[in-house]
């Protein structure tokens, strides 16, 4: 049967502002930024990690009709439409501090739990993020 996830799918608004805040605030890098015509397929990685990417992708054809795509959008302005993502890291702390410093905006500090350290975030269209120091 399945033996990776390749890729997985958030919705943005714009895919210029999203390069700039997943990439250049995040430090993720691009995987695929390809023109089709109908749509720009836009994925983004860990460095180092291209076998899973983050597609980036606007709302709109093929997938949905333009009507559809106007509620979508509607849905993620209001910030209820957004997806989750939980990235690792070595030092939380460390990592919130480099964020924060670049402006990344939190909904929740570094802090302990069972688990490890974990900080939570919300990328410009509400989707949220997290990301997690698992315990030794």
């Amino acid at each position: 049967m399945f033996n990776a996830i390749t890729q997985s799918q958030i919705y943005v608004l714009d895919q210029d502002e999203a390069l700039d805040f997943y990439v250049g605030k995040l430090g993720l890098e691009v995987s695929a930024d390809v023109p089709l015509g109908f749509m720009r397929w836009l994925t983004v990685s860990v460095p180092g990690h291209p076998e899973r990417q983050i597609l980036l992708e606007k709302p709109g054809a093929p997938a949905m009709s333009e009507q559809t795509a106007e509620q979508v959008r509607e849905l993620i302005t209001k910030g209820v439409m957004g997806g989750w993502l939980i990235f690792t890291t070595d030092d939380c702390r460390g990592t919130y501090k480099t964020l924060l410093d670049k402006g990344v905006e939190f909904t929740e500090e570094p802090t302990e739990r069972p688990y490890g350290i974990d900080c939570g975030l919300r990328d410009p269209f509400g989707n949220r993020i997290r990301f997690t120091q698992p315990r030794a």
